[in-house]
């Protein structure tokens, strides 16, 4: 099974590599045209175009990228002339950081009150938490992000409003830095939690023996925590784990909103650049993310599905 799931993501992978680059390639703009200003020539043009190599056929170009991908190179950046492994990893640490902490407030916050909703399901704690639920959903991170801005940073003064600190600064300084930008998508993602855990806690309270634990005598918060929870968390760690992955490809807008050095600006100024290596070599990592996440909860059901665990 986990061979067949390795062998699919390889094929996802590849997938990805030819949308990607025959998307960025066929795309107008041309990044040598805006790497050497107005006041370049065509022959000057040409030249640095033969220089990287884009002046050759598609398939050609598709080819040597993919050669170099397999072994562990990204290409170089038009722009910084810098490998693209380098710059990534340069712009790693906010954007890795920012996930990971926003998936544990949205976990935090999903899981509970999911729970709650369940336990509870039809009362007025379920009606408010579904309705919060749909609110966060809804509400776009931009607007958010300004919003707590306005409060924590401009009015209250406890939090900075944007920046990452100094190069040299210290991990509790990056953490006060992050911890805005962590809420804004925290509590943005805790909605999809929230509505994963209530639905898989409901099934698995209808369950034959959550009933059978009831009538032994076993406490409700013990039936909810050792039998209930523990058979429904397979679509809860799904859902975070795909959380996790969504955090890394999208806190573009986050970032941009809160000045954060991390790979959504990263891919950004790629963009309006046409820097073809960053571009490519940006979402060929993110794609690889997604692969080894989702491969990553294949791995954790054989943890905690009994059923798996029955089998073996």
């Amino acid at each position: 099974m986990l061979a067949s799931r390795l062998l699919g993501g390889c094929v996802v992978l590849l997938i990805v590599a030819v949308m990607v680059f025959s998307l960025v390639h066929l795309s107008s703009g041309d990044p040598i045209a805006v790497l050497l200003g107005d006041q370049a020539t065509a022959s000057d043009i040409a030249q640095v175009r033969a220089q990287y190599g884009l002046d050759r056929p598609l398939l050609t170009q598709f080819v040597l990228w993919l050669g170099q991908v397999l072994q562990g190179n990204l290409g170089t950046s038009i722009f910084m002339q810098a490998p693209v492994t380098e710059v990534l990893w340069n712009r790693a640490e906010p954007t890795l950081m920012l996930a990971s902490l926003s998936v544990l407030i949205a976990s935090l916050i999903g899981v509970p009150c999911g729970i709650l909703a369940a336990v509870w399901r039809g009362s007025r704690t379920d009606q408010v938490l579904s309705a919060v639920a749909m609110c966060a959903a809804s509400i776009p991170s931009f607007w958010m992000g300004l919003i707590l801005i306005r409060i924590f940073a401009v009015q209250l003064g406890w939090l900075p409003a944007s920046g990452y600190g100094p190069p040299d600064a210290s991990l509790w300084l990056k953490l006060n830095h992050m911890i805005l930008p962590a809420a804004v998508l925290g509590i943005l993602n805790s909605a999809l939690i929230i509505r994963f855990t209530r639905a898989s806690m409901l099934d698995t309270l209808g369950e034959d023996y959550v009933r059978t634990a009831r009538a032994k005598g076993l406490s409700e918060p013990v039936i909810i925590i050792r039998h209930v929870l523990k058979n429904a968390l397979i679509p809860i760690v799904t859902v975070i784990g795909l959380t996790m992955a969504l955090m890394i490809g999208g806190t573009v807008v986050t970032e941009t909103v809160f000045n954060l050095p991390g790979v959504g600006g990263l891919v950004v100024r790629a963009v309006l650049r046409r820097d073809y290596p960053v571009i490519q070599g940006t979402l060929l990592v993110v794609a690889f993310i997604y692969v080894v996440i989702n491969f990553m909860i294949d791995l954790l059901y054989t943890v905690i599905d009994p059923r798996i665990r029955r089998v073996r």
